[in-house]
């Protein structure tokens, strides 16, 4: 079986690394290999070559490596299977050849280091731990860093080094975290998850600020080899503003700039310092979009020079350092090229940028004679009028255009910012389009604002046939299920009515036979004035009783309140349902009755005065006896009155110009007599609605078919009933009909429906009724279904006894020797704590019996599944709300009679609609009624079968008895659950421990002294290169470059072949 190639390209980078020849194979492990002895004889070669590859897959190794190790003999094979295998069932190491024991022990440390000050031991035994995570992740096989990843410790590293306080910051253990990291990125699942995670790059660059220059060494390795992966380059740049951000820079890059010109007195740490951070330049310009755009190039660097990054360059020419020289001399290289590259754009050997002169003549010599020299003359106009001043905004004007440019010259064609955008939502192409396409751009606006509009109009159309086909299809399995009903009361009651009938004619048949044998001794007739002998008594199974009359075959009730949910009747409003409006007094009858006086009259109508008038028959002996209005008319301004209190709505409005004069002169004046408020709510509810008076009254006469009025709706409309006091006056203006205000003129086309009021609880009631019936059946059931299941529940019975066993057991005396305990005793239980342990109740310890004992009574919840539901019911306010259902019932069939008795008008569909649905609606509600007696029924059942006296106890408290008890039940099981897994922790936490204490002191007798030897990864192959430079010496000796060119590229020409490549995983 020949070795399974790996999918995964080779490192481009690797051949900076001049041998060609395989790498040699080193296996770390305390004992020789030619010292192991084999525990079992090597298998076949079909067999060990399998076993082998799984070993080599968890090893993670590159292409080249694996050719290696499958190229050794079967005998090493053998060997190194073995030795790898004995070191992974080792049980000394068991406690850390798992990454759970890592992650626990550095949540820890970032909890503590809050709250304590450690010595140094401490100090050196906590970078020990980060220590022996570094070298699991590179030494351990694949499993274990796939667990690694799995348990998020690439969160938990994260979040260490975030929450780090100063001194662990500047101590040895923050490098070591960063080189946890370094290890986990040192293969292709755990590189691929640093960089799919979206806080860790930024995450590592905070480090930056540390003083330690070890860590920031390591920190500007990792970032200047993320730079070389796919998809790295970018989030660099990301993580660099951000450090901007969080470390306060007033630039980017300004720390590095800052650090690369510092000096520290160390030369070694600081020639170290300073090559990192110049091949993290180099990397930064020169990967990513920096290897084949010119213009990314440009301007990154040109934040560099800024900065005075180049007479920091020629400083550093004075560390004579082969490294660091490297490093400089690439990036004046490159430089050098691209300010070649750019001034042959122009035609020039050179373009002077740091003259601005220089550049507007090279600009201006571009762009003469073109369509674009009249946009250049008009920006450079509009820059003269920017802002100049020191203070203000000026700062940030220029700073915003300096932006716009960039993102100009850098944006690709798809959109996309090669750098972290100076400008969000700001797309170059898009707004380039927009501009070309203006005038098409303002139509489609149009348009779509239309087609928005008629997509509204046509949805609200939708939703109105929607609830009109829901409502119908609802009322349709209503009628469907109650008419199945009453075709099975029927036949049940033709049964009985066959069964009564022939009762009755043999009963009739006996008493003919009766009569007939009697007739010759019946008793004489008594005299004149004496009592009537009664009746004989009925027969053994006499008579049925009558039926019960039909529902209308009695004259109309009084009319009963208003059904419950509808608001209450506004003063002064025409009677319920079943009652007519008392008549209107004519002025005829108010002059024959009452003592005319001259009033004034006014010369246009005005607002009303709510008052409640005193008859004349009623001021005798009152002060008003002594009053005399007509005095008062003769000092009164009547003018102004009438101005100020006019029935005429007029805008104040101040004196304007002509075309508002004539605007307003042929304004139609509005007559509103209604008071303000009242009429300013009823137009709002009017525009809720979006129907005219016409649909509306259309609406209530056909009972609403159409589904046009909402529940909601028509509880807001009953608020808005025309008032008597509102008829009167709009009776008085009905010949300016068309003058009247849109609320005046609803409310008195309403006032002409006859028995609006009537007709719109009928309906509100109507539309209600399912949801109230629905609300309120679960409840009945309920109480009905928990009272059953307390009576029936064997698991209770067991809780009760075992209970009844512990108190007679533990109380004494009077005390105990109980035959049985009210229920409300079972919420005491928790009361009682244990005297051994306080957080140990009577409750818990009872759990553990049932556990032990009972172990089927944990499940007593699943026998009192409605308890909770039943323990929520009010009894009281039940039947108040199916009272109320049947009230509101009677007063429909009230109603009904009325509009029975009167002529109808076209459209009017009350009788047709009511009819059906008192049928159904009364059938349901009986079904109810029967529902609440047979459940007041079982309740008082159970309350006798627990010996709780009847009328003392609600459903809501006897049931939230048990309700309280079951919460409290289920709350102590998961305590104790708690308690065992609290307990299960701390013993596995305690075997851990010991092992590594005895792992300690097993190495510490050992020693054997010096440093493991880590194995090296291709990520840590990728830093080297970067470190030394000979990721760029292909540049170097060629001493030419060749890059694909952007689309505005002018020069063509010889290219060099680039040796940065990126790391495909």
């Amino acid at each position: 079986m020949p070795p399974r190639k790996r999918t995964r390209a080779g490192l481009g980078f690797l051949c900076c690394f001049g041998s060609s020849e395989p790498p040699e194979i080193n296996l770390k492990d305390t004992v020789p290999l030619q010292l192991l002895e084999f525990s079992s004889p090597m298998p076949p070669a079909e067999e060990l070559h399998a076993r082998f590859s799984e070993l080599v897959d968890e090893l993670d190794l590159t292409d080249k490596n694996r050719e290696a190790m499958f190229a050794l003999p079967d005998e090493k094979k053998w060997q190194i299977y073995c030795s790898k295998k004995k070191e992974q069932e080792d049980p000394n190491k068991l406690a850390t050849s798992w990454p759970d024991y890592y992650i626990d022990r550095i949540n820890s440390m970032a909890a503590m280091q809050t709250l304590f000050a450690f010595d140094e031991e401490e100090m050196e035994m906590r970078n020990k731990v980060v220590e022996d995570l570094k070298t699991a992740l590179r030494t351990q096989p694949m499993r274990f860093v796939t667990r690694f990843i799995e348990l998020d410790g690439l969160t938990c590293l994260l979040n260490f080094l975030r929450s780090m306080d100063y001194e662990t910051s500047e101590s040895r253990i923050h490098t070591s975290v960063i080189g946890c990291i370094k290890a986990l990125m040192n293969n292709s699942q755990g590189r691929s998850h640093v960089l799919a995670h979206p806080q860790s790059i930024n995450t590592i660059s905070q480090s930056l600020r540390t003083e330690n220059i070890k860590t920031k060494v390591a920190v500007l390795e990792i970032l200047g080899a993320v730079c070389l992966v796919p998809d790295g380059h970018k989030k660099v740049l990301q993580a660099m503003a951000h450090y901007q951000k969080y470390a306060a820079e007033r630039t980017r890059f300004q720390t590095l700039l800052n650090e690369l010109d510092r000096s520290t007195g160390r030369y070694r740490d600081e020639v170290n310092l300073k090559t990192a951070i110049m091949s993290f330049i180099n990397a930064v310009l020169n990967a990513g979009a920096g290897e084949d755009n010119l213009e990314f190039r440009l301007h990154l660097r040109y934040e560099f020079l800024m900065l005075g990054i180049q007479p920091v360059i020629d400083k550093l020419r004075e560390h004579d350092n082969a490294t660091l020289d490297r490093h400089l001399d690439f990036f004046e290289m490159v430089r050098n090229e691209d300010d070649s590259e750019l001034a042959k754009r122009f035609d020039m050997t050179h373009v002077d940028t740091k003259s601005a002169g220089a550049m507007f003549e090279l600009i201006k010599k571009k762009l003469s004679h073109t369509d674009s020299y009249p946009h250049l003359l008009s920006v450079l106009q509009h820059c003269l009028q920017m802002p100049y001043k020191r203070g203000g905004c000026s700062l940030q004007h220029w700073q915003l255009l300096d932006r716009i440019l960039q993102q100009i010259v850098l944006q690709d064609e798809k959109g996309e910012d090669p750098d972290v955008s100076p400008l969000d939502n700001f797309s170059v192409k898009n707004i380039i389009r927009m501009l070309v396409n203006e005038n098409e751009v303002k139509l489609w606006r149009e348009q779509a604002e239309k087609f928005r509009k008629d997509h509204a109009e046509l949805m609200a159309k939708l939703e109105r046939k929607e609830r009109e086909c829901e409502t119908k299809t609802q009322e349709k399995e209503e009628m469907m299920k109650t008419l199945n009903k009453m075709k099975d009361k029927l036949q049940r009651e033709g049964v009985e009515l066959r069964s009564a009938r022939e009762q009755v004619l043999d009963l009739s048949l006996r008493i003919s036979d009766i009569a007939g044998s009697s007739v010759s001794i019946l008793p004489p007739p008594p005299p004149p004035g004496a009592p009537v002998p009664p009746p004989p008594p009925p027969m053994s199974g006499g008579f049925p009783p009558p039926p019960p009359p039909l529902p209308f075959s009695c004259p109309p009730p009084p009319p009963p309140p208003p059904p419950p949910g509808a608001p209450p009747p506004p003063p002064g409003a025409p009677p319920l349902f079943g009652a007519l409006p008392p008549p209107i007094p004519s002025s005829f009858n108010s002059m024959n009755t009452m003592r005319s006086k001259s009033i004034p009259q006014p010369s246009h109508p005005l607002k009303s005065f709510n008052w409640s008038k005193l008859g004349e028959n009623m001021i005798n002996s009152t002060i008003w006896n002594e009053i005399d209005d007509l005095r008062a008319f003769k000092i009164l301004d009547l003018k102004d009155i009438e101005k100020m209190f006019s029935a005429y709505q007029r805008q104040q409005k101040e004196t304007g110009s002509m075309d508002d004069i004539y605007v307003s002169t042929r304004k139609v004046k509005e007559l509103s007599v209604i008071d303000g408020r009242r009429a300013q709510n009823c137009v709002i509810l009017l525009s809720k609605l979006k129907m005219s008076n016409e649909e509306i009254k259309r609406a209530i006469l056909e009972m609403d078919e159409r589904e046009e009025l909402a529940k909601d709706m028509l509880e807001q409309l009953l608020k808005f009933v025309p008032e008597k006091s509102d008829i009167d006056l709009l009776e008085e203006h009905k010949h300016e009909l068309e003058r009247m205000a849109r609320a005046d003129r609803f409310l008195f086309e309403m006032s002409r429906i006859d028995h609006y009021q009537q007709r719109l609880q009928a309906l509100f009631f109507k539309k209600k009724f399912a949801e109230r019936l629905a609300e309120t059946k679960p409840k009945v059931e309920a109480i009905l279904n928990a009272s059953v299941e307390v009576v029936r529940s064997k698991r209770l019975t067991q809780v009760l006894e075992v209970v009844l066993a512990f108190g007679n057991f533990m109380n004494k005396g009077q005390r105990g020797n109980a035959f049985g305990f009210k229920v409300s005793s079972l919420n005491k239980i928790v009361d009682t704590k244990s005297s051994i342990d306080r957080n140990i109740t009577m409750l818990h310890y009872l759990i553990m019996i049932f556990e032990k004992n009972y172990p089927d009574t944990l499940y007593i919840q699943e026998d009192l599944r409605s308890v909770p539901e039943a323990a929520k019911v009010n009894l009281s306010e039940l039947e108040k709300e199916v009272h109320n259902i049947k009230s509101g019932l009677k007063a429909l069939e009230a109603e009904l009679h009325y509009q029975q008795s009167r002529m109808r008008e076209r459209g009017d569909k009350f009788v047709a609609v009511i009819s059906d649905f008192i049928t159904v609606a009364g059938f349901s509600f009986s079904e109810l009624e029967d529902q609440l007696s047979e459940a007041k029924e079982k309740f008082t059942k159970s309350l006798k079968h627990f010996g709780e006296e009847e009328g003392r106890m609600q459903p809501d408290d006897f049931f939230g008895i048990f309700d309280t008890f079951l919460q409290s039940f289920s709350e102590a099981r998961q305590d104790l659950e708690n308690m065992q897994r609290r307990k299960e922790e701390e013993e596995r936490r305690a075997r851990m421990e010991a092992m590594l204490k005895e792992q300690r002191e097993r190495e510490r007798r050992a020693k054997k002294g010096g440093a493991t030897e880590e194995v090296g990864g291709e990520f840590d192959d990728l830093v080297s290169a970067l470190r030394s430079g000979e990721v760029f010496d292909k540049d170097l000796n060629k001493f030419k470059r060749n890059r694909k060119r952007s689309v505005n590229q002018l020069v063509e020409g010889s290219g060099r072949e680039r040796a940065v490549t990126k790391v495909n995983y």
